[in-house]
């Protein structure tokens, strides 16, 4: 999968851009608050409709305008994908090869990526929300029907809280929350059948990854934290009874407390080297072995699924590794992935690989290559 053409027009502090690429390595240089980070974070939101960084459209629209518009165009294996949405204060509009998608949901995996910022640290170290967005976003990517269920599950939950704040209030709600009940043991099934499968997958490559990186001295764990009694040997129709029986068991407690205590939203990934629990006691460097292990794990596993590489996006990154995982980094992309790298300046970069990259001076909005 390769980037050949982003084209933007009032998106955050770009009046229009229009870059061409014909380089596996692409490097944004330019000082601090200039819009390397925002070229970036536009092939992101062309790849998975929503911001890295925020989830209000309206802060991606420039200063003063009504609206911003992003396209680019790809090359994948089966010939050219052209992609674009519109932004306006109202909602989005995507389309694929000049047709409106009716569902963002359709459009979502259209184009692949992995960004790597030195937020995504935060997989490790930060909380249970951040781990569950990060398995929402990647399983989301190569698994319609994943992306489908997350979004009618969370929908489900609205509707089963809502249920509970009626009864709190004396309403005869009870049979209406059994449908809810119902409904929500369904759909949080696929939910976890398709995260077992994520992880599973995930953890194997992660290993492999790891155990480079740290000469064999490392064996990474993933483990997943469910507040549900759903093992992942279960068949989807075991995990659905069991869920059910469970939502019902504690469902008094739920109505006094308003809110769903169980479920996918409630779960959690636990990461453990060597048997210890990197999040609780690892050092600075584990963790970020662990998430440096965990992205390019995710690059293979998209690969694997999709029979692409994605696009990798690495936002300042480089500066929060050190020489080694600098170096394993880059062995890992190098003539296979697609990758845009922004930096403060090329100083410090010596790896063969960013020797070879195209470079781009981004300055006030503006970027131009440089010969």
């Amino acid at each position: 999968m390769i980037l050949t053409e982003l084209e933007l027009t009032h998106y955050r502090n770009f009046e229009h851009a229009h870059v061409q690429f014909d380089q596996p390595i692409v490097l944004f240089v330019g000082h601090n608050a200039q819009g390397k980070t925002n070229m970036l974070e536009a092939i992101y939101v062309l790849a998975m409709a929503k911001a890295h960084r925020t989830s209000k459209d309206k802060e991606l629209i420039q200063w003063e305008q009504e609206y911003a518009s992003l396209s680019c165009r790809t090359e994948r294996r089966h010939g050219t994908i052209s992609l674009d949405i519109r932004l306006t204060p109202k909602g989005k509009k995507a389309r694929i090869n000049s047709l409106e998608q009716r569902k963002l949901s359709d459009y979502i995996g259209a184009m692949n990526v992995v960004m790597f910022a030195p937020e995504d640290l935060g997989i490790v170290k930060g909380s249970p929300n951040v781990r569950r967005r990060f398995l929402d976003m990647e399983i989301g990517q190569v698994s319609k029907s994943y992306l489908h269920a997350i979004l009618q599950y969370q929908k489900i939950v609205q509707q089963r809280n809502q249920a509970m704040k009626e009864l709190q209030m004396g309403k005869p709600y009870r049979d209406m929350l059994d449908v809810y009940n119902m409904q929500m043991a369904d759909v949080a099934a696929k939910v976890l059948m398709k995260r077992y499968g994520f992880m599973g997958k995930l953890e194997q490559w992660g290993q492999e990854i790891h155990a480079q990186i740290t000469q064999g001295k490392e064996h990474l764990h993933l483990a997943y934290h469910n507040s549900l009694p759903v093992t992942q040997d279960m068949s989807q129709q075991e995990a659905v009874d069991v869920i059910y029986k469970h939502l019902t068991s504690i469902q008094d407690r739920e109505i006094a407390r308003g809110t769903s205590l169980a479920g996918p939203h409630r779960d959690d990934i636990e990461f453990f080297i060597n048997g210890t629990n990197v999040h609780q006691y690892g050092s600075q460097g584990q963790q970020r072995t662990t998430a440096l292990s965990l992205k390019l794990a995710e690059i293979e596993l998209i690969h694997q699924e999709v029979g692409e590489y994605p696009l990798l996006l690495l936002d300042d990154v480089l500066s929060e590794l050190d020489a080694n995982r600098q170096s394993h980094l880059l062995q890992n992309i190098k003539d296979r992935v697609q990758t845009f790298v922004t930096t403060t300046g090329v100083e410090g970069l010596y790896h063969q690989t960013l020797q070879q990259a195209a470079l781009y001076r981004v300055n006030q909005g503006t970027v131009v290559r440089e010969t």
